[in-house]
C-alpha cells in the first residue's frame, strides 16, 4: 500500500459511507482515481469489507480489560460458549503458548468488572487466569464515533 492508499483507507475506516466524490476532493485526486484504489486494494484483499455500527458498539464500557486464561483438559470448547455467551466479553482469542484464550473484557464499573472475573474464574474447565486494566488506548483501528 502506499501513502495514497494509506489514506484512502484511513478515511474509509472513519466513514465507509463517504461518497467517491468527497475522498476525492480530500486526498486531491480524480473521483476515477478513488474508484480504481478502492477497486484495487478489495481484489487484493486488502479490503474485505464493510460494516454497520450500533451505538452500543461506539461507546467503550467503563472499566476494561485483557484476561488471559488457562484450560484444564479438553474443554477449552465449553469455555468458548460460556464466555460467547457472557455480554461483558468484547472480543475472544485463542493463542499458544502458556494460556489457551485471550479476553477482552468490558464493564460499566470496577464492581461489575469484579463480577464478571469471579463468573469466569468459576466456569468449569478454567485452570487459571491473569487479569489486566486497560488504561488508555492511544491507538486503536477500530471505528469511533
Amino acid at each position: 500500500m502506499d501513502p495514497l492508499d494509506q489514506k484512502l483507507v484511513s478515511l474509509l475506516r472513519h466513514d465507509a459511507r463517504r461518497s467517491v466524490s468527497d475522498l476525492a476532493v480530500e486526498l486531491d485526486v480524480a473521483r476515477a482515481t478513488v474508484r480504481a484504489r478502492i477497486a484495487r486494494l478489495e481484489a487484493r484483499g486488502e479490503i474485505l469489507g464493510y460494516t454497520v455500527i450500533l451505538p452500543a458498539d461506539a461507546v467503550e464500557a467503563a472499566v476494561r480489560g485483557v484476561m488471559l486464561i488457562a484450560i484444564d483438559g479438553q474443554t477449552t470448547a465449553k469455555v468458548i460458549r460460556a464466555l460467547g455467551a457472557m455480554p461483558e466479553v468484547a472480543a475472544l482469542h485463542t493463542t499458544n503458548g502458556r494460556w489457551d484464550l485471550v479476553v477482552e473484557l468490558g464493564a460499566a464499573s470496577l464492581a461489575d468488572f469484579d463480577a464478571t472475573l469471579r463468573r469466569i474464574r468459576l466456569l468449569p474447565g478454567v485452570a487459571t487466569s491473569e487479569t489486566s486494566l486497560l488504561l488508555t488506548t492511544p491507538r486503536s483501528t477500530r471505528a469511533r464515533l
